[in-house]
């Protein structure tokens, strides 16, 4: 593995180069963030999928250093949007503007321009906001006066929810959700994750200053061109694809929800199993990789029953008895 404390990372081609890379930041970004392996997990996944994350979890767990954090250790330009109930599309996007020196209009680009795009609190924005985010994440790019902008690459949208707190919010329609690659949770520290937590701020650890705290690069942009290629070459067989197929299948037939998953679910299903078990050494999934992922890659892209919530019943506890129920291949 490369020596997380090199300043940077040499560009490489190299797949098994690359994996040593992405692996190292665990190492850099829990400089600065404690206790949130599988966040940071699922963050890399989407990124080899070039797919987008929504983080969900209460107030003060470290989603924002979180992104900050592998930003920094992955050599990408990112940017921040608060996103509040009078934010308007252009203030995302970008705009035309009047160049009165020129006399023509010139287009500013919007912070939706970057690699790593932190969309902080996402549901404070009315839908009109909301859905101006629909195209950059599909398409990859901006239409502004009828002129497509691309948008760089890598590319990944990192939206941040509170779970607890509904009051002035505006639930994500599910045409959006459906664009997030993986919802991830993020829990509250155990306890000795928190000491630790407190123990660095004891010492003088200061969140806005990540340089201070160590965090260097460790991945660039080649090596993550490197590893997607890598997992697209892993080896999926026709076992695997009709497991992944019924299990979304299963949702659809499920008492509790009036929604299953759709085709794009089974698509992003057999995406993230494929990029989990490249990260884990192998070249070729198997059914344990569609059970690693298949939580964070469909619990927003199922709708359950008003009845069935009443009754206690999560999103996720559907997606486990789904899992134990369908028969897993040899």
């Amino acid at each position: 593995m490369m020596d997380p404390t090199t300043d940077n990372a040499a560009p490489t081609g190299d797949p098994a180069a690359a994996r040593a890379a992405l692996e190292a930041l665990r190492a850099e970004i829990a400089k600065a963030v404690v206790g949130q392996d599988p966040a940071v997990t699922g963050l890399v996944v989407a990124l080899l999928c070039r797919g987008h994350v929504l983080l969900e979890g209460v107030p003060g767990v470290a989603k924002t250093l979180l992104i900050r954090s592998l930003a920094a250790a992955l050599e990408l330009d990112t940017k921040r949007v608060q996103f509040t109930p009078d934010l308007m599309p252009s203030d995302v996007t970008g705009s035309l503007v009047y160049d009165a020196r020129t006399a023509e209009f010139s287009f500013q680009p919007g912070p939706v321009f970057t690699n790593l795009l932190l969309a902080d609190e996402i549901n404070r924005t009315p839908p009109k906001t909301q859905s101006s985010l629909l195209e950059a994440m599909e398409e990859r790019q901006v239409t502004v006066d009828g002129t497509p902008r691309a948008l760089p690459d890598p590319f990944l949208v990192a939206a941040t929810q509170n779970p607890v707190e509904y009051e002035g919010t505006y639930p994500l329609p599910e045409a959006q959700l459906d664009r997030f690659l993986l919802k991830l949770t993020i829990p509250l520290p155990s306890r000795q994750d928190e000491i630790d937590v407190l123990t660095r701020h004891a010492e003088g650890f200061d969140p806005r200053d990540l340089r201070a705290a160590g965090v260097r690069p460790v991945a660039t942009a080649a090596d993550l061109e490197a590893a997607r290629r890598a997992v697209a070459a892993t080896t999926v067989s026709p076992e695997i694809t009709a497991y992944v197929v019924d299990i979304c299948r299963a949702t659809r037939e499920s008492p509790s929800l009036t929604l299953g998953v759709s085709p794009r679910g089974a698509t992003a299903l057999l995406a993230t199993a494929r990029a989990w078990a490249w990260l884990t050494g192998r070249d070729y999934v198997i059914p344990d990789d569609v059970k690693a992922l298949a939580l964070p890659t469909l619990r927003h892209r199922i709708q359950l029953r008003p009845e069935a919530e009443m009754e206690g019943v999560t999103a996720d506890s559907v997606i486990t008895a789904v899992l134990s129920h369908v028969p897993v291949p040899r």
